[in-house]
């Protein structure tokens, strides 16, 4: 027997269709077989064959981006909500166009957007948002005071997270446009690291445990209280790759979906695998990817960068429900849309696109070398950043990432005879060598 957990959404964002990238006449849509007649909204859908996402009675994968907007010189005090409107309309036909046109279908975004700008980006652009909440990972403001680590088990910080996630769960709901909430980013991270800025990831320590269980403890709390007010949405945690699963597991029973920012190289290995297992949830992949600098040779390696990316979304799609895999996989969210130049440093040099890289990766075999740093902070867009004009807008240019991602996204792993051997013929088609060279050309002709 299937079992169905239902997020039912108001009728005025139901009547809109889902969005899906373009399909071959030999991957047509898939309609819903469910037995259940389910109600227009979106719904976790377990079956023989594993988990779905459904969105108005469709089967949904989520092909999402990790998206914002910085022009260069700004960093995270630049607010795009808070500029003229003609402003923000134009930075988002620019950039929502652009995602449209490779097949992003969702979009992750931090709390701050107002909800109509939420339904702006959903009407005129068909694109889904993951909207986000830090949930303390950056420090908090307790009684006036300022907190830079955060320590879940006081009592006034869980007092103060839990009725930040209460007014946010009363703020958005019935919003059209949006997809799942987020809770978290890699807060497990933030228990050992003194800082925001990215540093080398850490190892699961006992040291930290009992922090980690507290967090977990409190996620879940947030998740139960969220959904007193507002049902319509799954809601998902971020943890940083699968560190402390155990206490997640123990921890986290009413949390309805994995998410996970996971920087392994050309493969997940054994994560699909281990959740499913130990857990049994859905599992998002909430940031993934790689930089488009070399940190060896210190130059752009736009081809390198694209091939991670395609063989991270080869995996995703291999393990989506009825592809043979875990069946666990309900999409990612690229990281990230365009370059961050405030990354490294965040307060310095702001308009120097810095080469510097803040920590190492082992995956990443294009640029490693042992004992040294290879993962460059403010290299990690699919577009790279162009000046900022009068009017405070900035163009982008497509990486040949975007354009190899653009033609992983045809794929639909719910499309009638979808199988592995099709998404490996698809996915042997796409040619990087051929996306580079469209980057190139896109740039002459900017």
């Amino acid at each position: 027997m299937k079992k169905f957990t239902l997020y039912l959404i108001l009728p005025l964002l139901l009547a809109a269709c889902g969005t899906k990238a373009p399909q071959t006449d030999q991957m047509q849509a898939k309609p819903s077989t469910s037995p259940v007649a389910l109600a227009e909204g979106i719904a976790l859908i377990e079956g023989k064959d594993g988990t779905k996402l459904q969105v108005n009675g469709k089967d949904f994968m989520i092909n999402g981006m990790n998206w914002d907007y910085f022009p260069i010189g700004t960093n995270y005090e630049y607010i795009l909500w808070e500029q003229p409107e003609a402003l923000i309309r134009a930075a988002l036909e620019d950039e929502m166009t652009l995602l449209k046109n490779m097949g992003v279908n969702t979009v992750r975004m931090y709390t701050g957007v107002p909800a109509r700008w939420i339904t702006y980006i959903y009407e005129t652009h068909g694109i889904y948002t993951m909207l986000n909440h830090s949930f303390g990972r950056y420090g908090l403001t307790i009684d006036g005071n300022w907190v830079a680590n955060t320590e879940y088990a006081d009592a006034r910080t869980r007092e103060i997270l839990l009725a930040e996630v209460m007014e946010l769960a009363k703020d958005y709901q019935n919003t059209p446009g949006l997809l799942l909430y987020l809770l978290g980013n890699e807060n497990n991270y933030g228990l050992s690291w003194e800082g925001a800025e990215t540093e080398d990831i850490p190892v699961e320590d006992t040291k930290t445990t009992e922090r980690a269980r507290a967090l977990y403890r409190l996620m879940n709390e947030a998740v139960v209280k969220m959904k007193t007010v507002d049902q319509a949405y799954p809601i998902a945690i971020c943890n940083g790759d699968l560190a402390y699963l155990d206490l997640i597991v123990e921890e986290c029973p009413d949390v309805d979906i994995l998410g996970t920012n996971m920087y392994r190289g050309l493969s997940f290995g054994d994560a699909f695998k281990r959740v499913k297992k130990a857990y049994g949830k859905p599992l998002l992949f909430t940031e993934f990817g790689t930089d488009a600098f070399d940190a060896i040779n210190k130059k752009e390696d736009q081809q390198s960068q694209a091939g991670v990316m395609v063989s991270n979304w080869k995996e995703i799609y291999a393990n989506a429900a009825g592809l043979s895999g875990a069946g666990n996989s309900i999409g990612g969210f690229t990281f990230q849309f365009s370059d961050g130049w405030w990354k490294f440093g965040q307060t310095l040099n702001l308009d120097v696109h810095d080469d510097n890289a803040s920590w190492g990766a082992g995956g990443y075999e294009s640029d490693f070398k042992k004992g040294e740093n290879n993962m460059n902070e403010e290299w990690f867009g699919i577009c790279a950043k162009g000046p900022t004009n009068e009017r405070g807008l900035y163009k982008l240019s497509p990486r040949a990432a975007y354009y190899a991602l653009k033609e992983a996204h045809r794929f639909d792993p719910f499309a009638t005879g979808a199988n592995r051997k099709g998404l490996d013929t698809h996915f042997t088609k796409i040619n990087l060598v051929d996306a580079a060279t469209r980057s190139r050309k896109d740039r002459a002709d900017r």
